[in-house]
């Protein structure tokens, strides 16, 4: 999206990523909708045209980008059906607001294979919004099987107490749990410190890639976020996983029996 709005607009990409953050902070998310519309330098350049127009080419190519590269890691359909066929509560817990959440969920068709998904509220839209933008085409629709339940707003990862509210949520103790991530610190530890199994998702850990940087570069984390993740964690502090899986279907080990 950037390569193109950077052709378009003859505006470095350097510069729209210290105009992105700031809007993305804001939002409290990484996918916000409609950032191409809220661009300082894009609005300047363009003023009193519909950005969503003018980037049109940057739009198709966000969503064909997003079509391509969203699927599922080999195995986990199928082994989110075995679990199934075992009666055992899948759930999600994330950090993506509701309606980017809702929509992946439905993309994915994991709809039928999940029982509650756990995640943030939706920021408000623009009022001005021509509804052209980044987001899903068809809205926020609802989900036929899958319960969305809502978190407070702001509120991130690792935070043990949030899990246990989770947890309490579902009706099940600490005990009778099993918690899948693919970070040490927002994943792993958190569960430890809640006292649930935790297993590391090594297959999904994704900062040694290119596309990282670029998420870094225009994160919605503030540096109080940063210092508030690093306060959780003693300088002393290694974090061993009890469990490690190379692909989603290890995870049925777990559940023998």
């Amino acid at each position: 999206m950037l390569d193109e709005v950077e052709r378009i607009s003859g505006i470095d990409k350097v510069a729209l990523y210290e105009e992105i953050r700031p809007i993305h902070q804001k939002h409290h998310t990484s996918e916000y909708a409609f950032l191409l519309e809220e661009l300082p330098s894009l609005r300047n350049k363009f003023p009193d045209q519909d950005l969503t127009v003018v980037f049109d080419d940057a739009i198709h190519a966000y969503r064909s980008a997003r079509k391509h590269n969203l699927v599922l890691y080999d195995g986990v359909r199928e082994t989110l059906a075995t679990l199934r066929s075992k009666n055992i509560q899948i759930v999600i817990y994330t950090e993506s607001l509701a309606y980017y959440t809702n929509f992946r969920i439905r993309r994915l068709e994991l709809d039928d294979l999940v029982d509650v998904i756990f995640s943030p509220p939706d920021h408000a839209v623009p009022i001005t919004s021509t509804g052209h933008n980044l987001g899903p085409s068809n809205g926020n629709a609802h989900l036929s099987h899958a319960r969305h339940e809502f978190l407070p707003q702001g509120v991130i990862k690792p935070n043990p107490g949030v899990l246990l509210d989770i947890v309490d949520k579902i009706g099940r103790l600490p005990s009778e749990c099993v918690y899948l991530g693919d970070s040490l610190m927002k994943d792993v530890a958190m569960a430890q410190d809640a006292k649930i199994i935790d297993v590391y998702a090594k297959y999904g850990v994704v900062q040694h890639k290119y596309e990282y940087e670029l998420l870094q570069k225009v994160s919605h984390w503030t540096e109080e976020d940063v210092q508030r993740e690093k306060s959780m964690s003693s300088p002393n502090r290694t974090i061993v996983p009890s469990h490690t899986i190379a692909s989603f279907s290890e995870i049925l080990s777990l559940f023998q029996g």
